[in-house]
């Protein structure tokens, strides 16, 4: 069975609208599933008081579940290591790279555990993937 994990932009568009649930929903349906690290700190981040409970819920099943892919160190070095080609070739600016640094994490760490990473943000992504080739899955909801 595949595995693939959801960007931030996937879950925000599924939280935002019932439709979008459900075409998530049929798009990881023979996939198993995990949750990044990086994702839940992004979700909690943004979520609103009344929406907590969609990010708890996630961090409960995926943690009981035991999958939940955490960072390692070498996916910080690596990170860093692809931020700053990203940084030379693109011409991005201290903020751009600090941008991406969220991604890139995902991006390393997706890498390192053959995990597909399923996104909104191509853009960013395909970037990234241009210095430290993933398995990554362009969507549009």
């Amino acid at each position: 069975m595949d595995s693939a994990l959801l960007d931030s932009s996937v879950y925000i568009s599924a939280f935002r609208s019932p439709d979008t649930a459900l075409a998530v929903e049929r798009l990881v349906s023979d996939v198993k599933l995990w949750l990044s690290a990086v994702v839940l700190q992004e979700l909690y981040a943004g979520a609103l008081q009344r929406d907590r409970y969609l990010v708890e819920t996630l961090e409960r099943r995926f943690s009981s579940e035991f999958r939940i892919v955490v960072p390692e160190l070498d996916d910080w070095v690596q990170a860093g290591l692809v931020l700053a080609r990203v940084a030379t070739k693109h011409g991005y600016e201290k903020i751009g790279r600090s941008r991406l640094t969220n991604d890139a994490l995902i991006a390393m760490s997706a890498a390192r555990t053959g995990i597909r990473v399923i996104t909104c943000n191509a853009r960013d992504f395909e970037k990234l993937a241009e210095f430290r080739p993933f398995r990554c899955q362009c969507v549009i909801l």
